[in-house]
């Protein structure tokens, strides 16, 4: 008999402590092949969804920013507006995006950018935008502001406030129905949420489609392993830092992407990582509104991942 988690979990701190609808074995086993296996297709995956190997962390931003500069492009020559629903995790693409945008020297103007989300209270009270720790702040940093005289325009960016988070859905509607496309840019997160979406909230709906129709939340309660995520990622270990809640897009917006940019890159130095978990179950579970991720490779889009969260995920003392 094993001695690990599924085996010793009964009468432990961690009993109960997991969402109630993750199946432990399940998600075991979709971690349990080997690395050169992780992008076989799989029959949920859309016919135009492909993960994207990546060397190394520099290749993995550079051709995520490509891909997202590209997509621009692309729009813009089309003479298309574009949504981006647009992440703060992974970041080390937008400097990328910037540098290829400012080469081709093509202007979002044309874009509208709509973040998925932000630190908040249970009010749905979020950081001052010129907060260190605001995501509309790490976002004017890292790539509104760098775009200098190509940017978004100012009343193009959309950021997860309390007040401007329930616009989304209707402003978005909006934009669709004048021929705009919306792309989704998206981490993983250690719980498998996309935003901050948690596995959790699928215990309050009776079915996948009441699930799918949530368009955003405000003052989510995030679980204890995103907040542990986002110390290590995010706050330099600092769990005391870190917000208990967040105000999130929900699957009414994330799976109604006509394409999808995803980026994973969560390794450390040494050989250690936190993400190849949540890698292997986004790409092998099939969906399940107790797996956010899961639906992801539902649609069509490219998913950019670190070679090295591949695995083996194998136990190594480090």
């Amino acid at each position: 008999m094993p001695i690990d988690l599924i085996s010793t979990i009964k009468g432990s701190l961690l009993d109960g402590f997991y969402p109630a609808g993750w199946d432990l074995r399940k998600i075991d086993t979709c971690c349990s092949h080997p690395a050169d296996a992780i992008a076989d297709r799989q029959e949920w995956w859309h016919a135009d969804f492909y993960p994207v190997s990546c060397a190394s962390v520099t290749d993995h931003d550079t051709m995520l920013g490509h891909e997202i500069a590209h997509q621009i492009k692309l729009a813009r020559d089309a003479g298309r507006k574009l949504i981006l629903i647009l992440p703060v995790g992974p970041m080390g693409m937008y400097r990328w995006a910037v540098y290829f945008l400012k080469e081709w020297n093509v202007s979002c103007d044309h874009v509208y950018g709509f973040n998925m989300d932000e630190w908040s209270d249970a009010e749905g009270n979020t950081l001052p935008a010129d907060h260190p720790a605001a995501f509309a702040f790490a976002m004017e940093q890292a790539f509104y502001g760098p775009l200098d005289r190509l940017t978004v325009p100012g009343a193009q960016r959309y950021f997860a406030t309390r007040e401007v988070l329930p616009t989304y859905a209707r402003e978005i509607g909006e934009l669709q129905a004048g021929g705009a496309q919306m792309q989704v840019i998206f981490g993983i997160g250690r719980v498998f949420h996309i935003a901050f979406w948690e596995p959790h909230f699928a215990e309050e709906f009776a079915t996948d489609d009441e699930w799918k129709k949530q368009t955003h939340r405000l003052g989510a309660k995030l679980h204890p392993l995103t907040v542990e995520q986002n110390a290590i990622t995010s706050f330099n270990s600092r769990t005391t830092l870190v917000p208990a809640r967040a105000n999130t897009i929900g699957p009414g917006l994330f799976l109604a992407a006509d394409r999808i940019i995803g980026g994973a890159d969560g390794a450390f130095q040494r050989g250690m990582q936190w993400q190849g978990m949540s890698l292997w179950v986004t790409l092998r579970h099939g969906p399940s509104r107790w797996i956010p991720s899961s639906f992801m490779p539902s649609l069509p889009g490219r998913l950019f991942y670190l070679k090295e969260l591949a695995g083996p995920l194998e136990a190594k003392c480090n």
